[in-house]
């Protein structure tokens, strides 16, 4: 720092990082309003770290501070989405807000704040891998489903609309491709789930097993094979196998954690084979929208094609802010894949309806 007076861009930078801290703080405390004992207990200290660095701003700005206007959309738009839904979405967004590492060349903030915010980072990164833990099974089928939905219906009834058919052809089309669609999507997510699930159960440890654990020859202890069979090493395995042995009580189980990890992972066969089905009959509605409406020939396709990129924009993005990404790379990303597989079925119906013709 200096004791030289600031410059007017100087000036500038302190008002933003107040602005960024004070919403942060905002954001933290909002989220904590709908968290957990423990959670709440960790984003209030984080919002009270942000509140230090608030102070250190208004310190040098002096007289500036009331000059330091934040964003009233943004600022608002944050606090309501965290009161309103909480959870992994808002972390991610802190995630990534706390990524940004802007102190680090910043010689008017202290080493202590750079050091906050890289551990922050990773504060934050923990409390929303929980949400991700929890979302990732049943949201992988949603996205997945609703994209899926969206494509293949949008190339389904451009490839169709291009060999020339009429327009309640191409509706028709739309609505059978929906229900095959989403009813093959809901089987293949439910079974896929179910045989993950069964793989995973064939791996837990017997519950029998557990209850004859009093039986065990003490000097011989081969409960210490199982947990070298985990991959511990030799003596590791010993001196667990003898804790469990002496703190055993009728409670006891032999359950790995990570396979409870796995399980909440991928969430339950039903929830995925339903999100899955919901999301690709709604994807694959988007499409059809322009038939059902009444439009035909060259407006009815631009529309769907409006339509549809919107949807793949909103779900590419959903995934970004999910994932701690930038929002507009992954759903542009998704727009790309998504129009680059409709216009090669269009391209080949058109070559099927000449040839036809």
């Amino acid at each position: 720092m200096t004791n030289d007076a600031p410059t007017k861009r100087q000036i500038r930078r302190w008002q933003r990082n107040l602005v960024d801290e004070r919403l942060e703080a905002d954001v933290y405390r909002d989220l904590a309003a709908k968290a957990s004992d423990e959670d709440r207990e960790i984003l209030l200290a984080l919002a009270n770290a942000e509140s230090r660095h608030e102070e250190h701003w208004l310190l040098l700005l002096g007289e500036h501070a009331d000059g330091a206007r934040r964003s009233f959309l943004r600022s608002h738009a944050l606090g309501w989405l965290a009161r309103h839904f909480g959870g992994v979405f808002i972390l991610a967004l802190a995630q990534k807000a706390e990524a940004r590492a802007k102190y680090d060349d910043d010689r008017d903030a202290t080493l202590a704040m750079a050091a906050d915010e890289h551990v922050h980072e990773e504060v934050v990164r923990a409390l929303a891998e929980r949400g991700r833990t929890k979302l990732s099974g049943t949201f992988r089928a949603a996205v997945f489903g609703a994209n899926d939905g969206l494509v293949s219906n949008l190339a389904l009834i451009l490839g169709i609309g291009a060999a020339g058919v009429s327009n309640s052809t191409v509706l028709l089309s739309g609505l059978a491709g929906l229900l095959a669609g989403a009813m093959s999507m809901g089987a293949g997510e439910y079974v896929s789930v179910r045989s993950q699930r069964e793989l995973l159960e064939a791996s837990e440890p017997s519950e029998t097993t557990a209850r004859k654990l009093p039986d065990l020859d003490v000097d011989a202890n081969e409960l210490a094979l199982l947990y070298r069979a985990r991959g511990m090493s030799p003596a590791a395995a010993d001196a667990h196998a003898a804790q469990i042995l002496n703190n055993y009580s009728s409670s006891t189980r032999l359950a790995d954690p990570i396979n409870a990890a796995e399980f909440e992972s991928h969430g339950t066969a039903w929830g995925a084979a339903w999100s899955s089905f919901c999301f690709f009959a709604s994807g694959a509605t988007v499409p059809i929208l322009p038939y059902l409406f009444g439009l035909q020939g060259l407006a009815a396709v631009v529309v769907a094609v409006a339509l549809v990129g919107m949807a793949l924009a909103i779900t590419g993005a959903a995934v970004g802010l999910l994932s701690g990404a930038a929002p507009l790379r992954r759903a542009l990303r998704q727009v790309a894949i998504g129009f680059g597989a409709a216009g090669v079925t269009y391209a080949l119906g058109s070559i099927f309806g000449v040839a036809a013709g």
